[in-house]
């Protein structure tokens, strides 16, 4: 049974122009200096908050599946595929599915948060595919709400969000001081947790704001709020079935 939680300050950093784009990485990428490397099918993650407004020029992708989950204010999209800017705001979601090579550029708004996580589908076959890219609203995806706990599900059952990364499942979980909230763990399966607001032990390790948290060898991930809290969780195999960038990368 393991649970590694890494403080924020324990974290990779980043920052776009000049310091008006600043990110924390729970995964950064190989080349860095974060503590945890990619491991199951997640090959990176990072917290972004802009300063001011600010724009990340256009930049290429290949094979990647590359998400971002907004958290806060608006960010916008361009890419060579669409060829115009699109708008998303906080609770709405994006894949770009990288396929054999797309360029995007995004431009973050001032006070605006997001998760950008990279999966890695199987780049033996993604390489090969035209890249394709999907925009998701907040109203898109279930929610459900019962004795202080609401969980909004944002990758499974029920949510039109489609990957091509196998066996993943993303839930952003708000829940009211006290209230307690239980994911059983499928086999072989880990959990990767981010406290995004609040306070919260998660299956006995007190966590705050910023901190993320490794799980595995688990039966469940338990979470339980000290006072009101925002969690984001993904669940992910500790073994895809397929060998990963990171595998291929480091044999």
């Amino acid at each position: 049974m393991s649970v590694r939680v890494f403080p924020k300050e324990k974290q990779g950093r980043g920052a776009f122009n000049g310091g008006e784009i600043v990110e924390n990485k729970p995964i950064g990428f190989p080349q860095e200096a974060s503590p945890l490397r990619p491991y199951s099918n997640l090959f990176y993650w990072a917290h972004a908050r802009a300063i001011t407004d600010s724009t990340i020029g256009l930049h290429p992708h290949k094979g990647f599946e590359i998400c971002s989950f907004v958290l806060a204010g608006e960010i916008r999209h361009y890419d060579t595929k669409l060829r115009e800017w699109r708008p998303l705001r906080a609770g709405d979601a994006q894949i770009i599915r990288a396929g054999n090579g797309i360029s995007h550029s995004e431009w973050m708004g001032q006070g605006a948060e997001m998760f950008q996580i990279w999966f890695d589908p199987n780049l033996d076959k993604t390489l090969a595919q035209p890249a394709s890219y999907d925009d998701y609203r907040l109203e898109d995806f279930p929610t459900h709400t019962q004795d202080g706990v609401s969980v909004r599900t944002i990758v499974g059952q029920g949510s039109p969000f489609r990957m091509d990364t196998p066996g993943i499942q993303v839930q952003h979980i708000h829940l009211s001081e006290g209230a307690q909230y239980r994911i059983a763990a499928a086999s072989g399966q880990v959990f990767s947790a981010y406290v995004v607001k609040g306070e919260a032990r998660l299956n006995g390790h007190e966590t705050q704001t910023s901190d993320f948290a490794l799980i595995s060898d688990e039966r469940a991930l338990e979470i339980e709020a000290i006072g009101d809290a925002e969690v984001f969780i993904i669940a992910s195999p500790a073994d895809p079935g397929y060998p990963t960038y990171e595998r291929l990368r480091r044999a």
